[in-house]
C-alpha cells in the first residue's frame, strides 16, 4: 500500500499537483516511516511550494535514516539555500560530494550555493561602507546643529537666509544628500564650523560673495547635453533552487514498463477480438493480467471472450475477481458495474429453470447499485420476466388444476365461497387457460357480492373459450344484478349466437326485456327511476350518445316533430341508441 502512495505521489508531482504529492507520500510514510525515499520526495514537493522549512525537516530525516545517500544531502542543500541559509547549504553540499565525489547535482547546487554566499558577502559590506558614512556625517547634523551655526560669526548671518536654512534642514533629516550642496560655500564654511575643521574653497585674500537670494538655476546651451547619472545597479534576487525530479526506484521504473506493455498486449487482444480470433485474443488478455494486475479491464475483456465462445464458467470466474480487485483498488465504479453485468449475462445463457434466474436478478441488482445503466435495468426486467413465465411453464399441470376445481366445487356446494374461491385461484395458477375454473370462480364472486371481480373472470372465460354458455351466463347474471341490462341483453345474446337452445341464456333475455319494458312504459316507481339514472349517466356510453349532436336533434324531433322522428328511428344504428337511452331510463316512450 505504501508503494501505491507513493506511485501516485510521483504522478502527482509530475503533473505539478505538488499539494496532492505531499498527501500521498505522507500516506505512504504512515505506512512505512523509515522509507528514506519517501522523505525526499516530500521534502522535494515542500520546496517546490516555496515551504523551505518543512522541506528542510523532512531532508534532515532523510540523512538521518540513510547518511550514505547522496541524494539526502541535495535535499539538504536546496532547503538551506531556499531559507538563504548559504553557509549551511554549502556544507551540507560538500557532505553529499563526500559521500558521492562526481555526482553532477550536488556539484551544481554547491556552485549556486557559493555564488550566492559570496553575493550575499558583498551586499553587507555596502551596506556597512553607506552606514559608516552616514554616521560620520550623521553626527555633524545633529541636534545641536543650530547651536553651533549661530554662536559662529561666520554662519550667524546664513541663518537669517532661508535658502540656506533649507538646505540644513534637508541635510539634518538626510546627510547623505550632503553631495548635492557641496557646490555652495555657505555650506561648505556651515560644515567647516559643525565639525570643528578648516575648509578653503578659495584662495587666502579672495572676496566670497554672499547672494541676497537663492542661486538661480543656470541654462545648458542647447548643445550641451545633460550629465546622467548613473543608477545604482539593484543585486539581482537570488533565484530559487528548482526541485529535483522525484527519486524513482528500480523496482517503480519496471512496474512502469510492465503497465506499457500491458496496454500494448489490451490493444493487441481488442484487435484479435474484432476479427473473431478469440483464443488469439485470450493469449493477449492474458500477458496483459499477468503484467499489470492494477487495471480489471483487462479481465473484464477477456471475459467478453470467454462469453462469445460460450465458455461461462470461465467468463463467470473472470468477472467476479474483477469485482473483488476493483474494489480493493478502488476502480472506477463503471467498471465493477461492467464487470457485474456481463456475469449476469453469463448466468442468463446458463439458466433453464425460473430459480437459475435468482442469481441472475441479484447480479443485475448489484450492477445497477454501482452505475445506473440503461442497458443493465433492461437486462434486469427481461430476466425477471423470464422468471415468471418459467415459473408458470413449471407450475404447469392440468391434472393437479382438475383435483384443484373439483375441490372448490365440493367448497361451493357446502357454501365455503372464500375456500372455494383459493382452490380455484390454484386451478387456474395450475393451468391458465382452464375456462371452467375462471367461470366457477365468478360464482363464487357473485355469491359474495364482489361484482367487479366476477365480471373480470367471467370476461376472460370468455376470452379463453368464447362458446363456453356458461361464461355469458355468469357474465350476463352479474351485468343484470348491477341494473345494466341493456348490457346484459347484449351478453346473453351474444352467448345464445353459439348455443341457441340454451334455457339460461333465454331466461336472461327474457328477463332482461322485460325490465327494460317497464322503463319504456313507465312503470318504474320515482325511486326506481332515479336510481337507474344516475347509474346509467356514469355510463360513457349513454354520455357519448347524449352529447352526440345528431342523437339531440333525434331527441328533439321526438318530441316536437313525430314525423320526423318516425325517419329516425328506420335508421338501425339511431334505433339502437335510443334503445339504450330506453333501457337507461333516459327516455320514456308514452
Amino acid at each position: 500500500m505504501a508503494d501505491e502512495a507513493k506511485a501516485k505521489g510521483n504522478a502527482a508531482f509530475s503533473a505539478g499537483n505538488f499539494t496532492e504529492a505531499i498527501r500521498h507520500f505522507t500516506d505512504a510514510i504512515n505506512l512505512a516511516p523509515n522509507n528514506h525515499v519517501l522523505y525526499s520526495n516530500r521534502s522535494a514537493a515542500y520546496a517546490s511550494l516555496n515551504q523551505y522549512s518543512e522541506a528542510l525537516t523532512d531532508a534532515k530525516k532523510t540523512v538521518d535514516l540513510k547518511p550514505d545517500w547522496s541524494k539526502g544531502y541535495s535535499r539538504l542543500g536546496a532547503a538551506h539555500h531556499g531559507l538563504r541559509q548559504y553557509d549551511d547549504a554549502v556544507s551540507a553540499y560538500k557532505k553529499g560530494l563526500e559521500v558521492d565525489p562526481n555526482n553532477e547535482t550536488l556539484k551544481s547546487g554547491l556552485a549556486d550555493a557559493e555564488s550566492a554566499q559570496a553575493a550575499a558577502l558583498a551586499s553587507s559590506r555596502s551596506r556597512e561602507s553607506r552606514a559608516g558614512a552616514g554616521n560620520l556625517f550623521g553626527d555633524a547634523f545633529g541636534p545641536d546643529m543650530w547651536a553651533k551655526l549661530t554662536a559662529d560669526p561666520a554662519t550667524r548671518l546664513y541663518m537669517q537666509q532661508p535658502d540656506f536654512v533649507n538646505m540644513m534642514k534637508d541635510l539634518q533629516r538626510n546627510p547623505s544628500n550632503l553631495n548635492l550642496y557641496l557646490q555652495d560655500q555657505r555650506v561648505m564654511q556651515a560644515l567647516s564650523v559643525l565639525l570643528n575643521v578648516k575648509m578653503q574653497a578659495h584662495a587666502p585674500g579672495d572676496d566670497v560673495e554672499m547672494p541676497d537670494s537663492p542661486p538661480k538655476e543656470r541654462k545648458r546651451p542647447a548643445d550641451e547635453a545633460e550629465p546622467v547619472k548613473e543608477k545604482k545597479r539593484e543585486p539581482e534576487p537570488e533565484p530559487e533552487p528548482e526541485p529535483e525530479p522525484m527519486e524513482v526506484s528500480e523496482e517503480e521504473r519496471e512496474v512502469k514498463e510492465r503497465k506499457v506493455q500491458a496496454q500494448k498486449e489490451k490493444e493487441a487482444g481488442n484487435a484479435a477480438y474484432k476479427k473473431k480470433d478469440f483464443e488469439t485474443a485470450i493469449g493477449h488478455y492474458t500477458k496483459a493480467i499477468e503484467l499489470d494486475d492494477g487495471d480489471i479491464s483487462f479481465l473484464t475483456n477477456r471475459a467478453a471472450v470467454y462469453l462469445e465462445m460460450g465458455k461461462y464458467d470461465e467468463c463467470i470466474k473472470d468477472c467476479e475477481k474483477a469485482v473483488e480487485r476493483g474494489r480493493e483498488l478502488r476502480s472506477d465504479y463503471k467498471m465493477v458495474a461492467r464487470a457485474l453485468t456481463r456475469k449476469g449475462t453469463a448466468l442468463v445463457k446458463m439458466a433453464k429453470t425460473s430459480k437459475d434466474y435468482e442469481p441472475v436478478i441479484e447480479t443485475f441488482q448489484k450492477a445497477l447499485t454501482e452505475h445506473r445503466n440503461p442497458d443493465t435495468l433492461k437486462k434486469l426486467n427481461d430476466a425477471e420476466r423470464a422468471k415468471k413465465e418459467l415459473e408458470q411453464q413449471e407450475y404447469y399441470s392440468p391434472e393437479l388444476a382438475e383435483k384443484e376445481r373439483e375441490k372448490g366445487n365440493e367448497c361451493f356446494k357446502e357454501q365455503k365461497y372464500p375456500d372455494a374461491i383459493k382452490h380455484y385461484t390454484e386451478a387456474i395458477r395450475r393451468n391458465p387457460k382452464d375456462a371452467k375454473a375462471y367461470s366457477n370462480r365468478a360464482a363464487c364472486y357473485t355469491k359474495l357480492g364482489a361484482m367487479p371481480e366476477g365480471l373480470k373472470d367471467a370476461e376472460k372465460c370468455i376470452e379463453i373459450d368464447p362458446k363456453f354458455s356458461k361464461g355469458y351466463t355468469r357474465k350476463g347474471a352479474i351485468q343484470f344484478f348491477m341494473k345494466e341490462f341493456d348490457k346484459a341483453l347484449e351478453t346473453y345474446q351474444e352467448g345464445l349466437k353459439h348455443d341457441p337452445q340454451n334455457t339460461e341464456l333465454l331466461e336472461g333475455v327474457k328477463s332482461c326485456v322485460q325490465q327494460i319494458n317497464r322503463a319504456s312504459r313507465g312503470d318504474l316507481t320515482p325511486d326506481e327511476l332515479k336510481e337507474r339514472q344516475a347509474k346509467a349517466m356514469q355510463d360513457p356510453e349513454i354520455q357519448n350518445i347524449l352529447t352526440d349532436p345528431v342523437m339531440a336533434q333525434v331527441l328533439k324531433d321526438l318530441q316536437e316533430n313525430p314525423k320526423a322522428a318516425q325517419d329516425h328511428m328506420k335508421n338501425p344504428s339511431v334505433m339502437n341508441k335510443i334503445q339504450k337511452l330506453i333501457s337507461a331510463g333516459i327516455v320514456q316512450m308514452r
